[in-house]
This record gives C-alpha cells, sequence and structure tokens, in this order.
C-alpha cells in the first residue's frame, strides 16, 4: 500500500519574514545586494556604512527600518550604534573591511599588529554588542576569501589575517550560542568597486574567469546575497566557513588586487585614497 504524495504548496513562505536583519557595509556591493534580498525575502532591514550620501539611496530604495552612517572600526560608534537599536534583532552581516596587503619587510610592528587583528577585533566587537539584542537562532554573518590560501608574493600578512577567521567563527559560535556563527569565504566578486579597481582590464578579468572558472561565468553579489540569506534562514548552521568563488581556488588564474570584501560593497569610504597594496579585500 502506498501513500499519497503530499502536496506542495506552489506558493512559497517568505524565509525572513517577521525577522530584523542589520548590515554593517549595508550601502553598496555585497552588503546591499544582501540587504536587498533579505528584504525580498520579508525582513525588515537595518543599514549601516560610512558614506551618509550612500548609505541614504540604499534606505530609500529598500525602505530601511533605520540607518546609521559611521566608521565601523570606531568601537565606541559601534557601541552607540547597537546600543541605541530596538530589541530585538535576528541577524547581523558585516560586510566591511578586510586584511591589508603589503611585502612583510615593509610593515613595522604596527603594520604586522593591525594586518593580523583588525578583522577579528572588528569581528568580536560585533559579536559583543550584537548578542545580547538578536533572538535564539539569529546568525552573525561575517566575510573572509579564499584567494590568499595560496601563498604568493606580495600578499604579506592577509594569508594569516584569512586563515584565522574559520576557527575564530567556530569557537565564537560555541561561546554565543543559541545565536549562530558562520563565515563566507569569498573570491573574486563582480562589484562596482572590483570595477574601479581594475579599471580598463575589467574586462579582460571578467573573460579570464568566464574561460577559467569551472562554474564558466563571474560570481556576483547576488550570489553571495543568496549564501547569505540562506545561512541566516537554515538555523542548523552554525560554525561553519562557506567558499563562494566559482571554484577559483581550484584553478590557475592570474593574481589582481580587487575584490570584495564589502567596503567595496560594504563601503569603507577610502579605498579609492589608498595605494593598491594597501587596500582592504582578497586577492585574486
Amino acid at each position: 500500500m502506498t501513500s499519497a504524495p503530499t502536496p506542495v504548496s506552489s506558493q512559497r513562505e517568505p524565509e525572513l519574514a517577521g525577522q530584523t536583519v542589520v548590515v554593517i557595509g549595508g550601502s553598496a556591493g555585497i552588503g546591499l545586494e544582501t540587504a536587498r534580498r533579505a528584504r525580498a525575502e520579508g525582513a525588515d532591514v537595518i543599514l549601516a556604512a560610512r558614506n551618509p550620501d550612500r548609505l541614504k539611496q540604499a534606505a530609500q530604495e529598500l525602505g530601511a527600518l533605520r540607518t546609521a552612517a559611521f566608521d565601523a572600526r570606531n568601537m565606541a560608534s559601534l557601541r552607540r550604534f547597537f546600543q541605541g537599536l530596538p530589541a530585538p534583532i535576528d541577524h547581523v552581516m558585516v560586510t566591511a573591511f578586510g586584511p591589508k596587503y603589503g611585502p612583510l619587510l615593509e610593515m613595522d610592528a604596527a603594520d604586522v599588529r593591525e594586518a593580523l587583528s583588525d578583522h577579528v577585533v572588528l569581528a568580536l566587537e560585533v559579536a559583543r554588542n550584537a548578542v545580547g539584542k538578536m533572538r535564539p537562532g539569529g546568525t552573525l554573518v561575517f566575510m573572509g576569501g579564499t584567494g590568499s590560501r595560496r601563498i604568493r608574493p606580495g600578499i604579506g600578512l592577509a594569508a594569516a589575517a584569512t586563515d584565522v577567521l574559520p576557527p575564530f567563527t567556530a569557537a565564537l559560535a560555541v561561546e554565543v550560542a543559541p545565536v549562530r556563527v558562520n563565515l563566507i569565504a569569498a573570491g573574486f566578486v563582480d562589484t562596482p568597486l572590483s570595477a574601479s579597481l581594475l579599471g580598463d582590464q575589467l574586462e579582460e578579468r571578467r573573460n579570464e574567469l568566464r574561460a577559467k572558472l569551472p562554474i564558466g561565468r563571474v560570481v556576483g553579489p547576488a550570489d553571495v546575497a543568496a549564501l547569505a540569506v540562506h545561512i541566516m534562514s537554515n538555523t542548523a548552521l552554525t560554525g561553519a566557513t562557506f567558499d563562494i568563488d566559482g571554484g577559483q581556488q581550484f584553478v590557475g588564474l592570474g593574481v589582481g588586487v580587487v575584490e570584495q570584501i564589502e567596503h567595496e560593497a560594504g563601503d569603507s569610504g577610502s579605498a579609492a585614497e589608498e595605494p593598491p597594496e594597501l587596500r582592504c579585500g582578497f586577492v585574486v
């Protein structure tokens, strides 16, 4: 005797209905695209970024619940931001700021400390200030990269700074449970900052990626946003690192200082003013 098949509803419920998503670095690129995706899935969104003009535009487009313009690396400003948020919130994604690059022997002691600790310190301070306002089952989502897993001249301490993020994420997930913690490790992502850094080499880079990546196309902000929202909605995921580079780490590709860790997306506000070897992001 066989049972009748379970009927499947043709209308899917929004995955984040009734939830609140905070995106730090949410005015452009991956951060904005994630906020856009979360909004489409029924969430209210709160956006934070450094650039007030881009932030205002993003908020108007998405109907953001609220916004805040500040530098997330300023711990006092970060603390005030979370203190001022209405509780509860469900998810926090941080796309702002990543490791710095430069020849090792050109780095002084302060540069080394900054290169090794800045990203983890920001993530830890976000967790410290956010967890008390988050519902059980919500997640912190941090951004890392896959590009620095291959040691090359010129990446300095970026590989070490990147490699510390997966165990940090796992350890933090255990400590702050039942709030979850997850890490997205991206390769090249075709964002506005990538375009501005590559300039007239952008199309050449895209063509190279299309030809060599196993997926046959370039990874875009919407791809990362879809993964981020899945991590938010799937409450079985915690302490994990999710690669999203189209298989880039498995094939031979040229190196370009670009990428994504979004304050390209997220809005560092200063990338264009820094020399290429010191821009935050991940080598691809």
